[in-house]
């Protein structure tokens, strides 16, 4: 009997070793929050993709992938994402976002034809997660984590600054180890 208890005994403690590291590391995370406003007029735009975690839509795409937001009469987004495939065509999605709060940082976006997008849960979340003072840096993700973007309105973003948001990103919680650095040209 003895011989039985000290292995069940060895095996709870290392069960609540590996609870007490995994709250830890929980602590050190948080959940994705949006920026409290964003100046939309300032947000407009075109963007380039800096890096991006792995998605279907985005399967094709190998490069030059840039995002135009314009602001609507109505305060809804227009969205026009376009993207290089391996053969060199260009692919284009044109969409509508949403806002979802008073500071606009938080919006629902739709890639289906117009007349469809009343559809629900045919909307994907859209946050400004963190934006530079000047616009021209943002790291764009979600409440989950399965969407993250970092966008510059250059082509070219120094290695200092995106290090930054990859950090930002981090502290939400993203798991950067899939993160796909898009090459501009």
């Amino acid at each position: 009997m003895k011989n039985f208890i000290k292995p069940l005994l060895a095996t709870r403690l290392i069960a609540l070793a590996c609870l007490g590291f995994s709250l830890t590391v929980q602590a050190d995370t948080m959940k994705p929050q949006a920026v409290d406003r964003i100046d939309i007029q300032q947000y407009a735009g075109r963007w380039y993709e800096i890096a991006h975690l792995p998605m279907y839509f985005q399967r094709n795409c190998i490069g030059n992938t840039t995002a135009d937001y314009t602001v609507n009469s109505d305060q809804t987004i227009g969205v026009l994402n376009s993207c290089h495939t391996t053969t060199g065509k260009i692919i284009a999605s044109q969409g509508r976002a949403y806002p979802q709060n008073p500071g606009m940082s938080k919006l629902k976006v739709s890639f289906l034809p117009a007349g469809l997008r009343w559809l629900p849960f045919t909307k994907g979340d859209y946050w400004v997660l963190r934006v530079d003072s000047e616009y021209q840096v943002a790291l764009i993700g979600g409440p989950s984590h399965k969407y993250l973007w970092v966008l510059s309105k250059n082509p070219d973003l120094d290695e200092a600054t995106y290090q930054s948001y990859l950090e930002t990103a981090r502290q939400y919680g993203y798991d950067l180890k899939n993160l796909i650095k898009t090459p501009q040209q």
